[in-house]
């Protein structure tokens, strides 16, 4: 057998495979009956198509409005991404003031580290720790300046981490 008949012959299959197949007749609709409630279990819903990202980080202060902070370095899930130090989003608060962090869509925290420096800096060296700890992120602002903040995340059941920066204009 010749190469372009090989050729032609397996053109001939992949071209058979990839077609449709006869068309359907139309035929009644199916006859659904509705299971009695002893006569199966339950079925479970299909769970939502995991996020490609960690979950948004939101700052804010007692009464004021939340700021979703930068997304810097993160491992999540299966992929991740590795970022420069960011200047971080832009917030406002008084020195002192309690601050905390929200993440939507709601996930589970291992632990957490937010630190603090300049925001003329250019990276974490000589920063100042603002607070640690093991459940929704808490600590208070630094004293009067612009500061960079960085809160690091570990989060629950192995989904991995990611770090959240904001430029606060403190007074």
């Amino acid at each position: 057998m010749s190469i372009g008949r090989v050729v032609a012959l397996i053109a001939l299959v992949v071209v058979g495979c990839a077609s449709p197949g006869p068309a359907a007749t139309p035929s009644a609709p199916p006859v659904t009956v509705a299971p009695s409630p002893s006569s199966s279990p339950a079925t479970t819903p299909t769970a939502a198509p995991p996020e490609a990202e960690p979950p948004a980080a939101s700052l804010e202060a007692e009464g004021g409005d939340p700021v979703v902070g930068q997304l810097g370095t993160y491992v999540w899930r299966d992929g991740g991404s590795d970022s420069p130090w960011l200047p971080g989003a832009r917030l406002a608060v008084g020195s002192g003031e309690p601050l905390s962090v929200t993440l939507e869509p709601a996930v589970g925290v291992a632990s957490w580290t937010a630190r603090s420096v300049p925001a003329s800096a250019d990276g974490p060296e000589g920063a100042t720790a603002l607070g640690e700890g093991t459940d929704a992120p808490a600590f208070t602002a630094p004293g009067a300046g612009a500061w960079t903040v960085e809160v690091y995340v570990v989060f629950a059941d192995d989904l991995g981490n990611a770090r959240y920066f904001w430029r606060l204009e403190v007074s």
